[in-house]
């Protein structure tokens, strides 16, 4: 395994020149997929658990299946704890899709975010590939000027404070290294997937004193994120879907959404058109248990980067954010490639603005 904690240390690398390529151009077309064991099915009922490999390294993950359906989404008027912004309840139908059995965790995340797949080839550590070509093209985050683990720990542990912009460019990264198309939830996959066929409060039920068995949160998380899969599962599976790290997903935090007519649509999507009000799910260590509940919301702020000392402030880092991750899902149907950068790139003009000279080498 690769034990990355010594590079959270490491002081930002100085810049190339001004107006040097950092980045090479991309090859033409797709990356072909690195084969692995029941990662392709046909249709829904084909659909089997799988290990994914980040090639070059032995940091893997599993993505497990969850059927297609339709659900209730948000909570009802009665359910403690509820918020206006989770209804009125609508009824959603999703498509089917692999999802990440935990959330994404620096040892995932960090061969992307400080390019120890890079440092590992011209070690001779590892073997290239032919999607090298094409993940070498991806932007990835600036050196960061903190630890980014905050002193939580590293090793089994969920990746923490990237901005929604870096986990979506980790998406990216992730399918250009291995040819399939790997991208973040949307909301409602999100709230499907963590109720996994429940219509409670929270996967287990209604009784937030069972949370213990479950979920990280503020009475027992001793002020900090903790290992992945270590409380029980919900009941498809998925680990640490109520608590340990809050986790982005696609959408806006927009409170009107939920009563539009896009919000009935096939998987809808409240695409984003500003740098916040976004949504993360799930809480965190640092919530009271009301926040992890299935249908709980909450919308990033301008706060969750108030100490990082760039102007401008980072497109990569949520200084003030310790409590956020994400994980990734993986869709039976693949968009077409005049889609694709639509569910990876900046949908911001200041962060391409700032994503474009950083690829030529300026800050």
């Amino acid at each position: 395994m690769i034990r990355p904690l010594a590079l959270l240390l490491l002081v930002p690398a100085a810049l190339p020149a001004q107006g040097a390529a950092v980045y090479p151009d991309p090859p033409e077309g797709r990356p072909p997929a690195v084969e692995v064991e029941d990662a392709v099915a046909a249709d829904a009922a084909a659909m089997k658990p799988y290990l994914e490999r980040i090639p070059g390294t032995d940091v893997t993950f599993r993505m497990i299946p969850v059927p297609g359906g339709t659900f209730l989404m948000g909570s009802p008027e009665g359910e403690p704890g509820r918020k206006k912004d989770e209804g009125p309840q609508h009824e959603v139908t999703v498509s089917p899709f692999w999802i990440e059995e935990h959330e994404v965790t620096w040892d995932e995340f960090l061969v992307f975010s400080m390019r120890l797949d890079q440092a590992l080839r011209r070690k001779g550590e590892a073997e290239a590939v032919p999607q090298d070509a094409w993940a070498d093209a991806v932007s990835r985050p600036t050196p960061p000027y903190v630890p980014m683990d905050f002193g939580m720990g590293v090793e089994g542990c969920p990746a923490v404070c990237m901005t929604q912009f870096a986990a979506r460019q980790y998406t990216k990264w992730l399918s250009m290294k291995t040819g399939r198309f790997y991208r973040l939830p949307t909301e409602a996959e999100w709230e499907y997937a963590c109720r996994a066929g429940t219509t409670t409060a929270y996967s287990f039920g209604d009784d937030p004193d069972l949370l213990d068995d479950y979920a990280w949160y503020f009475d027992n998380a001793d002020d900090k994120y903790h290992p992945v899969m270590k409380k029980k599962p919900n009941p498809w599976g998925l680990y640490d879907m109520h608590g340990n790290v809050a986790e982005w997903v696609l959408d806006r935090h927009d409170r009107g959404f939920y009563a539009s007519p896009e919000a009935l649509l096939p998987d809808p999507v409240a695409w984003p058109t500003e740098e916040f009000k976004r949504v993360v799910r799930g809480g965190s260590w640092d919530d009271d248990p009301d926040r992890l509940r299935s249908a709980a919301r909450r919308a990033s702020t301008r706060s969750w980067k108030v100490q990082d000392p760039q102007l401008p402030k980072s497109i990569w880092y949520l200084t003030d954010a310790p409590f956020v991750g994400f994980r990734v899902v993986r869709p039976l149907a693949e968009p077409t490639p005049e889609e694709l950068e639509r569910w990876w790139g900046p949908d911001v003009e200041q962060t391409a603005r700032i994503l474009e000279r950083q690829r030529h080498g300026h800050r």
